[in-house]
């Protein structure tokens, strides 16, 4: 401000010298001393302003000095109270580390405590010990002298105890366990398989292949051999099949492994019957039309196959091969009425089960697809279709059920065993399929050999046309629950030794006699 002030009075000086100057020369000497007076008064009034300003800026310096000075006072205050309250909380914490140093030491001199008496107490017991361990050693010495058993013929003789005792125990929770469970399970099965029975309503005898072709004559025969033979081989080297003409009359049997070729043999000998022109030309022309009217055929019966289960999408050479099982036919049921039928029963209870029909179906439709090509590639029918089938890009689960259905492969998936238990009921069911009786009496004496194989038994039967074995055991030599085990055991044997439709029924019977006479 003192700058300010010196700045005034230097500007006014220069003014009134201005003044002084100036007016003289312009004015005059007699306005000189106005000019005077003037820049004197001008000089005053400056003078006086800037003591004023002068006054107002060191009152304002003051008070903001005095503010600055207030609350520099009140922080300096505020950081005391906050200082001292962390003074306090440090007291107190220093307060509480104090009293847990205490209780740590405490604690610490109650475990040396402990540990003194621990390692007391464990002197005493490894005295006590070896106390023990010298009177069981003369307990031992005395049994064995008092038993006439040594210390391994006790333990083998008491682990056969226990043994037995638990196998006794085991046997009797199992039996209750899988009784139960059994009960359920049947229950539910059964209401399943009898509404996919009763939904499903198939013929029960489906048709057989023919071989045999009936002649108009006994005159046709030799017609059909010709000349030194030649018809009879021309029919035989265009169609793969022999020929067997014997003294059945007015008939011609057709002997093939391929059940193909026995229909393109037996239709283009049908038509060369009934044409009547039978030479070696005419019979290449009629097989070759016979062969290609039969490929059609063969696809439009796949295609109807497909059509009638439901299923689409089936690679073509597939729906070729499901033709070709309409001239195969396993103990007397035609395949692909069987195939027809497993696609049936598994959509019906897959729908029960809450599965995938859809996928069911085609399992099921599928599941025999190897029998078209068993005849020509090696293996089981089931690795056939399960190769066939992965050839041509069917999902995992439909190749997997394919492959099991016939325990070749362990089923590991609910769609597996549903599609075996659809093959069974198609099977199984009364009037579907045949079997010789050279067979049948032989399954059923393996039967019984396989029941007899046990030891206990005094009689084993096979009943109801091979579906139930009945055992009658010793009762002197096998107990109540001994016989659950026994059945476990035979119906096991049965399904590794013997290959049989649907299931096999095991019953084992033990009863207790006791016979009195009065003299």
């Amino acid at each position: 401000m003192d700058s300010t002030l010196i700045a005034c009075a230097v500007a006014a000086a220069a003014a009134g010298a201005f003044l002084g100057w100036f007016v003289p020369r312009v004015a005059g000497a007699s306005r000189v001393k106005n000019a005077s007076d003037l820049a004197r008064r001008i000089i005053e009034e400056a003078r006086k302003e800037a003591q004023a300003q002068k006054k107002e800026i060191i009152i304002q310096g003051k008070d903001e000095v005095l503010e600055a000075k207030r609350r520099m006072e009140d922080e300096i205050r505020e950081r005391e109270r906050e200082i001292k309250g962390r003074e306090k909380k440090l007291d107190e914490q220093g307060e509480k580390l104090d009293s847990k140093l205490d209780e740590a030491w405490k604690k610490e001199q109650e475990l040396l405590l402990t540990e003194k008496e621990f390692t007391r107490k464990t002197r005493e017991l490894e005295e006590m010990g070896e106390d023990l361990g010298s009177r069981l050693a003369e307990q031992e010495k005395r049994l064995q002298e008092v038993a006439g058993l040594t210390a391994e013929e006790a333990k083998i003789r008491l682990l056969a105890d226990i043994e037995a005792k638990s196998r006794h125990e085991a046997a009797r929770m199992m039996r209750l366990i899988e009784t139960e469970a059994r009960e359920t399970a049947d229950r539910k099965a059964k209401e399943i398989i009898a509404t996919a029975i009763q939904r499903y309503a198939g013929d029960y005898v489906a048709d057989q292949t023919v071989t045999a072709v009936t002649l108009p004559s006994e005159d046709m025969k030799g017609r059909i051999i010709g000349r030194e033979g030649r018809n009879i081989r021309a029919i035989e080297a265009a169609t793969g099949v022999d020929l067997i003409i014997d003294d059945t009359p007015e008939t011609v049997i057709l002997s093939a492994y391929s059940p193909l070729r026995r229909q393109v043999a037996k239709l283009a000998l049908e038509r060369l019957i009934q044409d009547g022109r039978i030479h070696p030309a005419r019979i290449e022309d009629i097989v070759q039309k016979v062969e290609q009217e039969l490929e059609t055929h063969v696809r439009e019966v796949g295609e109807q196959a497909t059509f009638d289960a439901g299923v689409h999408g089936i690679h073509p050479d597939i729906v070729r091969l499901l033709g070709q099982l309409k001239y195969r036919t396993s103990f007397a049921q035609n395949v692909l009425q069987h195939s027809l039928e497993v696609a049936s029963l598994c959509g019906i209870m897959a729908a029960e089960l809450n599965m995938d029909i859809k996928r069911a179906k085609r399992a099921g439709l599928l599941h025999d697809i190897g029998k078209a090509l068993d005849h020509e590639v090696e293996g089981s029918h089931a690795t056939i279709g399960a190769d066939i089938a992965k050839r041509y890009g069917e999902n995992k689960d439909i190749i997997h059920a394919i492959a099991s259905h016939h325990e070749d492969t362990p089923p590991t998936s609910s769609l597996a065993v549903l599609v075996q238990a659809a093959d069974c009921l198609s099977g199984a069911r009364p009037g579907a399929r045949k079997e010789l009786l050279e067979n049948y009496v032989k399954r059923l004496e393996d039967l019984e050999n396989i029941a007899m194989s046990f030891s206990g038994i005094s009689k084993a039967y096979a009943i109801q046309a091979g579906r139930e074995i009945r055992v009658m055991v010793n009762s002197d030599d096998v107990n109540d629950d001994a016989t659950f085990l026994l059945c476990k055991d035979i119906a096991e044997k049965i399904e590794g030794n013997l290959t049989y439709p649907g299931q096999i029924r095991v019953t084992v019977i033990r009863e207790r006699r006791a016979v009195g006479y009065a003299k």
